[in-house]
């Protein structure tokens, strides 16, 4: 992957040149902000944060939001965007394939993903310990998120393939994107909603099975196929515009 010049363009403007760095520093400092508050805000009695899980489950769901917002806005290319050479430059005077743009994108993806995951644990293990959250209950948080992160930030990849000298619209589209799916997708089937699904199980609360024709499907595997699907349609959408995009080059 080093030898891929579409990776090495991210990590020489992301970490490089430090313009991830604002990034990280604000999605740090916010998390810190809202455990802050979640400790000791609702009462100074410590029987009053100390239930099962209260602080952890919480500073998961803001870790949740605030991880993904950074990875959709940062695949979308909206810091220095002017920095990021055109599809058409890599596709014409670099020579690259389609698949090798992608494969440079999308493992630009999963570093910052990790990265933010990485950037999170401190926190997020520390919650756990005070509110002695089980250890599975811990990783599997940091798994979903990571799925999430993936779920949702190839989606950001297949608008800048669509609309890439239109940032206005790629903004649009990743702001309703988030709003849809993490939000408002609750209003409609619990289950497939990330942040009531998590403080579902790490409240270990049952939810409701999906029940179609008869047939009933456990919370559990209607939320993870769906990203699953989410994450495969977003991945061939993103090919399909790279592939046109190169085809007319």
């Amino acid at each position: 992957m080093r030898s891929n010049p579409v990776f090495r363009e991210g990590i020489d403007v992301y970490l490089i040149e430090g313009h991830s760095f604002v990034v990280y520093g604000y999605f740090l400092l916010v998390l810190a902000a809202l455990e802050f508050m979640i400790l000791f805000l609702p009462s100074l009695d410590p029987l009053a944060w100390m239930g099962p899980a209260n602080l952890f489950k919480l500073s998961a769901a803001a870790a949740l939001l605030l991880i993904v917002y950074s990875v959709l806005r940062i695949a979308n290319q909206e810091f220095v965007p002017w920095r990021f050479a055109a599809l058409r430059r890599w596709f014409e005077g670099e020579g690259l394939g389609a698949l090798q743009v992608a494969q440079g994108q999308i493992a630009l993806l999963c570093l910052h993903s990790l990265l933010l995951l990485v950037l999170a644990a401190p926190l997020l293990v520390w919650a756990g310990a005070i509110t002695r959250a089980p250890a599975e209950s811990v990783l599997f948080t940091f798994s979903v998120l990571l799925l999430y992160c993936l779920s949702y930030g190839v989606w950001a990849l297949a608008a800048l393939a669509l609309w890439e000298r239109r940032l206005e619209s790629r903004q649009v589209f990743v702001r309703c994107l988030f709003i849809a799916l993490v939000l408002l997708s609750a209003l409609f089937y619990a289950p497939i909603n990330p942040l009531a699904f998590l403080l579902y199980h790490l409240g270990r609360k049952p939810m409701a099975p999906l029940v179609i024709w008869g047939w009933k499907w456990q919370a559990g595997l209607v939320h993870l196929l769906f990203h699953f699907l989410l994450l495969a349609s977003g991945l061939l959408l993103y090919v399909t515009m790279l592939r046109r995009r190169e085809d007319n080059r």
